[in-house]
C-alpha cells in the first residue's frame, strides 16, 4: 500500500514530539531508487519513508538531511545528522527502513536511538465523535498504527 500522495506523520512516542507531518512513503522500487533526488530542498515537517532499507546514499543531492533508522518494531537503531550531499551512509543491519528528514530534524526532536516512533497516514489525525481504535496495518512490509475507521 502506498501513501506517496497523502503521506504520513512521525510521532517519537518515547519524546513526545513529531519528527515530521508530512512524510511520502517509498515502497516501490521507483520510489526507492529515485528517493530525493532532482529536489532543492526538504519542506520543513516533510520527509522520505524508505521501506524497505538499510542504508542510504546522497549522490546527486543538492543539500544536507537527518537520517533516522528504523527496525520492523519502528525502533531507532541508529541516527545520522547532516548527511552531507554525494556521500553514503554505512550499512545498519538492524534497520527494516529508513526516514529521511530535514537537517536539524534529529536535534529538534530530541529523537535518540532506543526511542519508539508511531507512523501513520495523515487522515487518520482527523478528530471524530467516533471511537479511536488502533489496528495494526502493514505498509511496504513495515508495521506502522493506523486508525481503524
Amino acid at each position: 500500500m502506498s501513501q506517496e500522495e497523502g503521506g504520513v506523520f512521525v510521532y517519537n512516542q518515547t519524546k513526545e514530539t513529531f519528527l515530521a507531518y508530512r512524510v511520502k512513503v517509498a515502497d516501490s522500487i521507483l520510489s526507492r531508487l529515485v528517493g530525493l533526488l532532482g529536489k532543492r530542498s526538504l519542506e520543513p515537517d516533510s520527509g522520505l519513508w524508505i521501506v524497505p532499507s538499510c542504508g542510504i546514499h546522497t549522490l546527486g543531492m543538492l543539500f544536507d538531511i537527518d537520517v533516522v533508522f528504523l527496525n520492523r518494531d519502528l525502533r531507532v537503531v541508529e541516527v545520522r545528522e547532516l548527511v552531507r550531499p554525494f556521500s553514503v551512509t554505512p550499512i545498519c543491519l538492524q534497520a527494516e527502513s529508513v526516514l529521511e528528514l530535514p537537517s536539524h530534524t534529529i536535534f529538534k526532536s530530541r529523537t535518540e536511538i532506543g526511542d519508539q516512533l508511531r507512523i501513520s497516514s495523515s487522515d487518520s489525525t482527523a478528530v471524530s465523535g467516533a471511537e479511536h481504535h488502533e489496528e495494526p496495518a502493514k505498509v511496504g512490509g513495515s508495521e506502522k498504527v493506523a486508525a481503524g475507521r
